[in-house]
């Protein structure tokens, strides 16, 4: 009778041996854990690379659903002004103000609806852009517009002067989403003292501008001071806005003495005799823009 040995072992290697082979075998890794481990290491590096098309999507889908909705808030806004100029509820100078003061202030307020991908602020110019392109079918009269843009935003009534204020307002939004867009207080500065304080000017001055400036006999003191009280509290609701939304970080105390400077300098601009010459709609946003260059240079 054969008996089985074990290898030639010291006795304490044989004692592992044997406890080695008498052990139950260990029980199975975690499949969970397995799965999260591997998905750590493999999963995510191929979803990086494959989300990119998916996100991009996305991101674009936004960015059209929000141009659909400003485009159709915008056309509402000046539809309900126009119904209401045509019931003469307002008169149509009030009407036409109210539509510059809120047409830019609520493009701007959209902003934060877009998405955060580096093409958002082109396709949020797509609605002052198509606003240009009507202007200039209309204002040179390629096309018949019925009298219902020429009515709302025209002085006199005619088309060619949707060449001019008009105009030169939707470029002010164009060049403030695509230049300046919403990381920077230079654009929203510029677009709400063009917007509010311009406009506000406007209303105010008609209905109670008897004291005229000495130097400007057009321009009022009332009309002169609304806007830069209106001019300056719009900027810096506006900023606020964007600074709850986490896209600008300013230091509230130089902000507020540097839009108070800014408003001064845009009311300034906006009393001078020069409106025959350069357009408010150009000499205000300009001056505006220029002064917050130079007092947001840390920004």
């Amino acid at each position: 009778m054969t008996t089985s040995t074990l290898p030639s072992l010291n006795p304490r290697a044989a004692t592992c041996f044997i406890h080695l082979r008498l052990s139950p075998p260990p029980p199975p890794p975690n499949r969970r854990h397995i799965f999260i481990h591997s998905a750590s290491k493999k999963l995510l590096p191929i979803k990086a690379a494959a989300f990119p098309a998916a996100g991009g999507g996305a991101l674009l889908l936004q960015d059209a659903a929000a141009t659909a909705v400003v485009t159709g808030g915008a056309y509402a806004l000046v539809s309900t002004f126009d119904y209401l100029t045509d019931r003469n509820i307002i008169q149509q100078k009030l009407s036409r103000k109210l539509v510059h003061i809120l047409s830019g202030l609520l493009f701007m307020v959209s902003w934060p609806i877009y998405s955060t991908s580096t093409e958002a602020r082109y396709i949020a110019s797509i609605v002052p852009f198509i606003n240009c392109l009507r202007l200039i079918i209309y204002g040179f009269s390629m096309a018949i517009d019925e009298g219902r843009l020429t009515k709302s935003l025209t002085r006199e009534g005619k088309p060619e002067e949707l060449l001019k204020g008009p105009f030169y307002y939707v470029l002010v939004l164009i060049v403030s989403a695509l230049v300046f867009w919403r990381e920077s207080p230079v654009g929203v500065i510029s677009v709400a003292m063009m917007c509010a304080g311009d406009g506000i000017a406007d209303i105010v001055g008609r209905r109670f501008g008897s004291l005229k400036l000495p130097y400007n006999q057009e321009k009022s003191f009332a009309g002169s001071i609304s806007m830069f009280a209106f001019g300056f509290l719009v900027s810096v609701g506006m900023l606020y806005y964007f600074a709850a939304f986490g896209f600008i970080d300013l230091s509230w105390d130089r902000t507020i003495k540097r839009v108070a400077l800014i408003a001064l300098l845009a009311t300034l601009v906006e009393s001078l005799p020069t409106s025959s010459l350069v357009d408010d709609n150009i000499s205000v946003p300009l001056a505006s823009m220029i002064t917050a260059l130079l007092t947001f240079q840390d920004q």
